[in-house]
């Protein structure tokens, strides 16, 4: 696959990368072995996990999917095919983005990952309690005492990811190098009208979640009888299935039938061929469906067919 920067970093991706978040949730570590494997052999390079993953699963506590993925590096010797991305702030047991915190958590992920480095590390949301400059200098930290090599944020409103960027000029501190937003066809406004101006003035890499928006953008969800379909994704669906959600799956089977594609793929086509996104992030439970996700990496939309998408997503 063919690489494209994140931000002004040294670092490059593959344009799609590959969400954690199911590890030790949904998927076995057996069967993230086998996603993780086919992943990299495909040309993925990026993979998104955070300290908290998955925390939410009754019996867990966190950390759950670095473990898997720290045995699967040690397993594969894939080291140097992949980037680790992970997350600090969300966790209970580790909250916020106070420098003491940082520290702890690095150093708590790079044990589970059995990492010596963190390729992007992110700040899983914003925490106004503690100063952007005390924030930033422990990040500087880690990346002066090599445990990192980038950082990002995540979830942050336009607003303070400015200020941020600006206390990093300011100080001469590192600066957020990539941005966390949820962005999809049904869920544009927020990412267009108040992050995508900045992001691309400053050159800001982007890996958008919430891809296919918890599912329902591959068509598999079209009425409330299609919601028991999945126990984990169905009530988090439910909100789209209105006449703007049911429209645009209705441009996607259009645009995929010309294609001989499926929806998924469009919609993430869509999202590769936004100016300024840099790689979507998506999850997958089996093989099957992550070799279908990754055909969305060589589905070359016309501008006529973005154009539909457009028109039909637009709120």
């Amino acid at each position: 696959m063919h690489k494209r920067p994140l931000g002004r970093s040294s670092l490059s991706v593959a344009p799609l990368a590959f969400g954690g978040n199911v590890f030790g949730w949904s998927v076995d570590e057996k069967r993230s072995f086998e996603l993780l494997d086919a992943f990299v052999d495909a040309g993925g390079n990026l993979i998104d996990t955070a300290d908290v993953y998955s925390a939410w699963v009754p019996g867990n506590r966190g950390g759950e999917s670095e473990t898997i993925i720290g045995k699967w590096l040690k397993r594969s010797g894939k080291r140097e095919q992949v980037l680790i991305a992970t997350k600090v702030a969300k966790w209970t047991e580790q909250p916020g983005l106070s420098p003491v915190n940082i520290q702890q958590a690095v150093d708590g992920s790079l044990q589970r990952l059995q990492c010596d480095h963190i390729d992007l590390y992110q700040a899983h949301e914003d925490d106004a309690s503690v100063p952007l400059a005390e924030t930033l200098g422990a990040f500087a930290r880690l990346i002066e005492a090599g445990k990192v090599r980038v950082i990002g944020a995540s979830n942050y409103a336009a607003d303070r990811f400015a200020d941020a960027l600006a206390v990093s000029k300011q100080h001469g501190l590192p600066r957020y190098e990539s941005l966390q937003p949820e962005y999809n066809l049904v869920s544009r406004t927020g990412y267009e009208k108040e992050l995508e101006p900045l992001i691309r003035a400053e050159h800001i890499g982007v890996i958008s979640y919430y891809a296919l928006a918890s599912g329902f953008l591959s068509g598999k969800y079209r009425s409330a009888a299609d919601l028991s379909k999945s126990t984990a994704r169905g009530g988090a669906v439910k909100k789209f299935l209105n006449p703007h959600g049911l429209q645009v799956l209705a441009a996607l089977d259009a645009v995929a039938a010309a294609h001989h594609a499926t929806p998924a793929q469009v919609a993430l086509a869509w999202l590769i061929a936004r100016p300024g996104l840099t790689a979507p992030i998506v999850s997958a439970t089996s093989v099957e469906q992550l070799h279908e996700l990754l055909g969305a990496t060589s589905l070359q939309l016309t501008h006529d067919e973005i154009a539909q998408l457009d028109l039909a997503s637009d709120a």
